[in-house]
């Protein structure tokens, strides 16, 4: 029998104020956030505090002063290298009801120019379409490292590259998805790190509430974001509803509202063919609503560049009307 009673472990602080029941629970302050995130991303962490601390965070539902917190622990461990990016675009839902027509609008700006840094976490959720089983098909770079990444971005502007290759703890976290049942926070800590320190960070949340609460994040991190309710919760804007954009610039919040782009709703594809990506980026076939869902993404991402929306939306058309067709 052990009489001597064993030391706390330090990270347990954080599980206790969490999961310290109803009355005695509260959020992290962005301190308590940072430390915790530290921990974690240094390796301090046993299983059992890494489940509980995620699971009692997803059911807490975590803050703005959490995520920026959170960031900034990731920030300050970061190992990317200065490499120049104009759009930092978070890939990490996965589509079930359309195609990724976002992977069309991100490569028609690329074609022009606009130097884009695509990340995910891998196909983590069953019967959806992740962005890296498409990026062969659309020719789109996979990359190792940040070296590959540099390289793809002044070859081509554009490059995609997983989080497991930047931030392999992190990666960890989302592969627990089908451990626990749930997904955890860090699928939304993703959307918000910008590893590059890109000119306008883009961010798809799907779940309400949550968008106002990842542009305070940003705001409070003083980057230049928009963040919006995405279709399937990437960054792609559906042309059938009206868009709020939850934008921040120079510390200072801002929304828009973009109408529809469509008067009626477009009926679901009965499945989805990534070849039909392929036919309607060379012209070889059509489709209204990835027309319309490409045209308002491209907007959406030239708007964050600094161009009003009636510019963004006329600058859309001429980039796509001068694509390079071949793949």
């Amino acid at each position: 029998m052990n009489l001597v009673t064993p030391p706390e472990h330090p990270f347990a602080q954080f599980v206790r104020i969490l999961g310290k029941g109803k009355r005695g629970a509260r959020n992290m302050t962005r301190e308590e956030a940072r430390e915790a995130m530290g921990m974690l991303l240094d390796g301090e962490v046993e299983d059992t505090q890494l489940g509980a601390f995620l699971m009692l965070l997803r059911h807490k539902e975590e803050n703005a002063e959490e995520l920026a917190g959170f960031t900034e622990a990731f920030r300050q461990r970061n190992l990317a290298p200065q490499i120049p990016v104009d759009l930092d675009w978070p890939s990490y839902a996965g589509k079930k009801r359309h195609l990724p027509w976002y992977l069309l609008a991100a490569k028609a700006l690329a074609d022009r120019g606009v130097r884009i840094l695509l990340h995910g976490g891998g196909a983590h959720t069953a019967g959806r379409l992740y962005s890296e089983q498409l990026l062969e098909l659309l020719d789109i770079p996979l990359c190792q490292d940040w070296q590959q990444v540099a390289n793809a971005l002044d070859e081509r502007r554009l490059a995609f590259i997983p989080l497991g290759a930047w931030a392999p703890q992190l990666q960890r976290m989302i592969d627990l998805r089908n451990t626990l049942g749930l997904r955890s926070p860090i699928h939304s800590l993703a959307r918000i790190l910008n590893p590059l320190g890109a000119r306008c960070g883009l961010q798809s949340i799907f779940h309400p509430g949550y968008q106002a609460e990842h542009r305070e994040a940003s705001r409070l991190l003083s980057d230049h974001a928009i963040v919006i309710k995405g279709e399937g919760g990437e960054v792609e804007v559906n042309p059938d509803g009206t868009c709020h954009l939850y934008g921040t610039t120079d510390g200072n919040a801002w929304d828009e509202e973009w109408p529809p782009l469509s008067a009626q709703r477009h009926v679901k594809p009965d499945s989805l063919d990534p070849n039909q990506l392929v036919a309607v980026w060379r012209g070889e076939s059509e489709d209204d609503y990835g027309r319309l869902a490409v045209r308002s993404t491209m907007a959406l991402a030239l708007r964050g560049l600094g161009s009003t929306r009636g510019e963004a939306f006329a600058e859309a058309d001429r980039l796509w009307a001068e694509r390079k067709i071949s793949i």
